[in-house]
C-alpha cells in the first residue's frame, strides 16, 4: 500500500478492526443464506504526510450506484443544511446570477434551499436512487461520479461555480488528488469551496472508530487537509469546527492565485491538532486503546442486560452502527433488532451481523426495556425522539463517545458530540477518556 496522497511507502498501523462487509450493503431476506463478502477494515497514517486512510478494497461504483442512505430522515441534517445555505448566501454574496455546485448532493436536502433561493445550483449525485428523489423534489441533478471529464462537461455546458459544496465526500474517494484537481476545475478562478468532513482530531481523541468504515478512505486534520487541497492549487482560507457527525471541519477554500489570507481560526484549529500530538506520529497511538476500552464497556453492559432479563433493542442503522455491531460481535443474542426511519432498510437485515431492521414504531408496540442508539451523533435529536419511552421506564442508552444513559426528563439533553463536549457520568464509573 502506497500513501494515496504523498505516494509514500511508510505508512504505520494505527487501528485494525478486522474483516467487515461494506457498511451499506445491507441483506434481504433472500441474501441471508448466501455467501457475504468481507474486507480488511486496517487504519494506517503516512509517517510522511500524516493523512489516516485504509486501503481501497471497495469502489465507489460498488457503493454508491444504488445508495441506501438519504439525507432528509435526519431533521437536525436538513436544519443544518438550511441554516448552512442562508449563511453561505449572506457571505459570499451569492444572487441569480451566482451558480452553486453541490457534490454527492444526494437527495437534495441541501440544494433544495439553494432552489427555493432563485439560485442556480446542480447537484452531482452518483447513486440512481437517490438522485431520483432529488429530481422529483424539483433539484436539478446529474447522476454521475465527479472526476476531471465530469468536471470538465458541466463547466462547459453550465459555467464555473461561484461556490462548490462537498459535504462528507471528500473522504470518500480514493483518487484523492485526481478529485481534488476536479473540485478546482468546477470552481470559478474567484470562487468558493466549501467542504464537510469529520474531524480526525475528534476520531483520535474521543475514540470515534465507529466513522472508520470502508466508503471513508482518509480522514482528516486541517493539516492534512491542507496538503491534499494544495496538490490542485487551492488554499484553505478559514475552518469553522461544527458538532455535525461527532464533531466536523468545514474548510473554506480558494483558488490559490485569489490570494487570501488565513483566517486566525486556520491557525487555532492547527494549534489544537498540534496539541493533541497529531502533527506527529506518536500522536495516533491513543486510538487502539480507546476503541478497545469502547468495545469492552459495551459488551459487558449487554451481557448484563440479557443476565437480567431484560430486552434491548436498537435505534438507526447508520453505516457507523455497522462498524461498531462487527468490531463487538454483537448479535441478535444482545440486540433483538434495530429500527430506522429511512424504509428502504424496513426489512433488511445489517451486514455481518444480521441484525434485522424494522420501521421505528416496533418500539412503541414493544415496549423494550433498553434502546441502544447506534447514531450516536444525533444524540440531542433522537433523545427528543425517543423521549416518551421514559414513561414505561425504559432506557435510552449511547455508546459513545463513552457508555451513558441520556436524561429522558431533562428538555434539553446534554450533547456528545463534539470536543468541547462534557459528559454526563459514564455508567461504567470511569472517566472520560
Amino acid at each position: 500500500m502506497r500513501c494515496r496522497l504523498c505516494d509514500s511507502e511508510h505508512l504505520t498501523s494505527v487501528l485494525d478492526l478486522g474483516a467487515t462487509p461494506p457498511c451499506e450493503k445491507f441483506l434481504a431476506q433472500d441474501e441471508l443464506d448466501l455467501p457475504e463478502a468481507t474486507y480488511p477494515l486496517h487504519l494506517r497514517l503516512c509517517a510522511d504526510c500524516l493523512l489516516l486512510q485504509i486501503p481501497a478494497l471497495i469502489t465507489p461504483a460498488e457503493t454508491f450506484t444504488e445508495y441506501a442512505y438519504f439525507s432528509s430522515y435526519s431533521d437536525s441534517w436538513v436544519r443544518h443544511a438550511k441554516t448552512f445555505v442562508a449563511q453561505a448566501i449572506e457571505r459570499l454574496k451569492l444572487d441569480a446570477d451566482s451558480f452553486v455546485v453541490e457534490v454527492a448532493s444526494n437527495d437534495g436536502y441541501l440544494l433544495r434551499h439553494v432552489v427555493a433561493a432563485g439560485i442556480d445550483c446542480l447537484g452531482i449525485e452518483p447513486s440512481v436512487n437517490v438522485g431520483d428523489a432529488a429530481r422529483a423534489a424539483g433539484v436539478p441533478t446529474e447522476t454521475a461520479f465527479l472526476d476531471e471529464d465530469t468536471a470538465a462537461k458541466v463547466r462547459s455546458a453550465h459555467r464555473p461555480a461561484n461556490l462548490v459544496v462537498a459535504n462528507n465526500v471528500y473522504a470518500h474517494v480514493p483518487d484523492l488528488r485526481g478529485f481534488t484537481r476536479s473540485l478546482r476545475a468546477l470552481l470559478a478562478d474567484d470562487g468558493w469551496l466549501s467542504i464537510e468532513v469529520h474531524h480526525a482530531l475528534n476520531l483520535l481523541r474521543l475514540g470515534q472508530f465507529d466513522t472508520i468504515y470502508h466508503e471513508h478512505f482518509q480522514y482528516y486534520t486541517v493539516h492534512s487537509a491542507q496538503r491534499a487541497l494544495a496538490t490542485a492549487g487551492l488554499s484553505i482560507v478559514d475552518v469553522e469546527l461544527l458538532d455535525t457527525h461527532g464533531g466536523s471541519l468545514r474548510l473554506w477554500a480558494r483558488p490559490e492565485e485569489v490570494g487570501a489570507t488565513p483566517s486566525d481560526r486556520v491557525a487555532d484549529v492547527l494549534r489544537l491538532e498540534q496539541d493533541a500530538g497529531l502533527h506527529q506520529e506518536a500522536g495516533y497511538t491513543q486510538l487502539r486503546p480507546r476503541t478497545e476500552a469502547v468495545r469492552h464497556d459495551l459488551l459487558r453492559f449487554l451481557l448484563d442486560q440479557r443476565a437480567a432479563g431484560k430486552r434491548v433493542v436498537g435505534y438507526g442503522a447508520p453505516g457507523k452502527g455497522n462498524t461498531l455491531l462487527n468490531y463487538c460481535g454483537i448479535r441478535t443474542d444482545l440486540l433483538e433488532y434495530t429500527v430506522d426511519r429511512n424504509p428502504y432498510k424496513h426489512g433488511r437485515y445489517t451486514p455481518g451481523t444480521r441484525i434485522p431492521i424494522h420501521a421505528p414504531e416496533r418500539i412503541d408496540q414493544d415496549r423494550p426495556d433498553v434502546v441502544l442508539v447506534l447514531p450516536w451523533n444525533l444524540e440531542a435529536e433522537i433523545t427528543e425522539q425517543l423521549r416518551h419511552i421514559g414513561t414505561w421506564g425504559a432506557e435510552l442508552v449511547y455508546p459513545l463517545p463513552t457508555l451513558h444513559r441520556a436524561d429522558l426528563t431533562s428538555a434539553e439533553p446534554t450533547g456528545h458530540n463534539g470536543v468541547n463536549t462534557t459528559h454526563n457520568s459514564e455508567m461504567t464509573g470511569r472517566g472520560a477518556r
